[in-house]
């Protein structure tokens, strides 16, 4: 469907949307509209936005117990918005009735790499501009420096090496590989650092003078702490950790973006970003190894601090605190978050914390471009001062602003009480003024309908849509595949797929803009980025504990998604012996 875009300044733009396409890749709250983008109306009530990067410092304060409570709600909603499953329980009607708006099409989705999806955003690997993908190229040159795969400078040249091997980091002397690591990121007195950007394309952030002060979220620290006592093997390890179906490409481009491409910066995010991955929250080898299955068995521990955490994990599971249904006018996945669940006190700080990074990660897993935002219907129905909490909410702003960058598209306040007023006054001003001004507020129906038709609505918030949550318990030995030997030779497929990618990085690298052409550059990664995805589908099982959205039939074998399971299928109650293909 093609239609005119009105845009700011004296610049329009003829743009074609899909019927439908789903949420791409988690991104970032911080953003700035794009100069030459703005809202657009066509008569089928379709309405585009198209965000550019923006971010800015802004500082916390406490200002009593309504700050306490708005934060709490703010964050809660935040916590739920990246989760994107557009699941039905076992009240469903007809899948007619769960169709999305007329405008979209599920089939407009796009899986694989080697296809690009109908109107991609800019800034995405299909869509980078000359400059933008130099940007990209400094930053894998800033990156590899990180795992230690590009050489120091040799006459003033900085080469390209091979990766070297995890044996190779442990024989390293731990007090001589700090002093190595430090010295790539530290420029000697009166060096401008010429000929290093000259020859590899990307300068290095300065360590010696960066600031522990003026750091919200204290990613500069992370970063110094990373370099000088993590081996480089460890942090590429976790970088392709990190990846996971993802295209490498675009999980470097979401961090320039959300830097405004500074490639220093971005560098920064980045790696503070897998520190905080890998050494304080443990994501991949305990958050999602572990998963619901664990936190059952948890529950049900003798030792009372264990029990309480498996508990608090899975009580905001049950309840549904927030849940996934529906799509909002553009077609973004919105998240429903009812405030009147959350009551401080009820789960521990850590089990809040865990809970957040859990349902991050797992929505990561129902992601497709070109959609990257997700809107959140804020319901405030039967809100209270019960409600207040703050420390879940410091924790959830740091997660979007420093670790999840680029995730909120818009959120909905849904029935706001009079209360609510003056607490708005108060987030608003510690808001970046872009976020805040992608807050709307509805009074009724009819007004969240400007936003969502109402056939996607709840019938709880006064829609026509009869979806109610549910949550599938987890069976105690779902995850029994995590035990195959099997998998080795899907470890051993993932490293030489992983070997190769970097091998094409350190080329460009070396090459700069000489040698092969930018197309044939794109093609090659994106061929081996296509081979990474396939392989992360077939060794997920082996890796990630299953999610309620395995059980539902949401997700499926090799990350089939199957957004509108049938009646009979969800009725099927997974076993130790049921496959994933009997869930789609």
């Amino acid at each position: 469907m093609s239609c005119r875009v009105r845009a700011v300044g004296r610049v329009s733009h003829n743009l074609t949307f899909p019927r439908y396409s789903p949420v791409g890749h988690f991104t970032k709250q911080h953003f700035r509209v794009r100069a030459t983008s703005q809202t657009h109306h066509t008569p089928g009530g379709i309405h585009a936005y198209y965000w550019k990067p923006y971010t800015t410092t802004t500082t916390y304060r406490q200002s009593g117990s309504g700050y306490f409570v708005a934060a709490a709600v703010l964050g809660i909603a935040i916590g739920g918005a990246l989760f994107y499953p557009l699941v039905t329980d076992n009240s469903a009607k007809s899948i007619d009735e769960y169709k999305p708006v007329s405008n979209f099409d599920l089939a407009d989705r796009t899986d694989s790499f080697l296809v690009m999806a109908p109107n991609t955003p800019p800034g995405r690997p299909s869509t980078l501009t000359p400059e933008q993908e130099g940007k990209l190229r400094e930053l894998w040159t800033a990156t590899m420096k990180v795992f230690g795969a590009v050489d120091e400078e040799v006459n003033g040249v900085e080469t390209a090496s091979s990766i070297a091997p995890s044996e190779t980091t442990e024989k390293d002397g731990k007090k001589e590989k700090k002093k190595s690591r430090l010295h790539v990121f530290k420029r000697n007195k009166g060096d401008k650092g010429d000929n290093s950007e000259a020859a590899s394309g990307a300068s290095t952030p300065d360590i010696s003078k960066m600031s522990l002060e003026d750091d919200k979220h204290g990613q500069n620290k992370e970063f110094k702490d990373a370099i000088a006592n993590t081996a480089p093997e460890d942090l590429r390890k976790a970088f392709w950790s990190f990846v996971k179906m993802d295209h490498p490409d675009a999980l470097l481009l979401l961090f320039l973006r959300a830097r405004k491409w500074d490639v220093d910066k971005a560098l920064i995010m980045m790696v503070s970003t897998i520190h905080w991955r890998m050494d304080e929250m443990h994501v991949d080898d305990d958050i999602m190894k572990n998963g619901e299955e664990a936190a059952l068995k948890d529950s049900k521990s003798d030792d009372v601090k264990v029990k309480k955490e498996g508990e608090g994990f899975l009580a905001q599971l049950r309840m549904g605190k927030s849940y996934l249904h529906g799509l909002d006018i553009e077609g973004r996945p919105m998240c429903v978050v009812r405030a009147r669940l959350h009551r401080a006190g009820e789960q521990s700080e850590a089990s809040l914390e865990r809970y957040t990074v859990y349902t991050i990660e797992t929505a990561r897993l129902l992601l497709r471009p070109p959609i990257d935002t997700a809107t959140i219907v804020f319901d405030m129905t039967d809100f209270s001062m019960a409600n207040m909490d703050y420390a879940p909410v410091k924790f959830m702003i740091k997660c979007f602003e420093a670790n999840y960058p680029e995730s909120l598209g818009t959120v909905l306040v849904y029935k706001a009480p009079w209360v609510f007023n003056a607490i708005w006054s108060i987030i608003k001003g510690w808001l970046d003024p872009v976020v805040a001004g992608k807050v709307h507020f509805a009074k009724n129906v009819d007004e969240l309908e400007k936003w969502v038709p109402k056939n996607q609505i709840p019938k709880e918030l006064g829609g026509t849509d009869p979806y109610e949550y549910s949550y599938p318990e987890p069976v105690e030995g779902e995850n029994a595949r995590m035990a195959d030997p099997s998998r080795a030779t899907l470890d051993t497929e993932r490293q030489e797929l992983v070997t190769k990618y970097e091998k094409s990085i350190l080329e460009w690298i070396a090459e700069g803009e000489a040698g092969k052409s930018s197309e044939e550059r794109k093609k090659e990664r994106d061929t081996v980025a296509e081979g990474l995805r396939v392989n992360y589908w077939k060794l997920d099982p082996y890796v990630r504990a299953r999610s309620l959205y395995d059980r539902n039939g949401l997700v499926g074998e090799d990350g089939k998604l199957t957004f509108y399971p049938s009646n009979e299928k969800e009725n099927v109650k997974p076993t130790t012996e049921t496959s994933t293909d009997d869930l789609d």
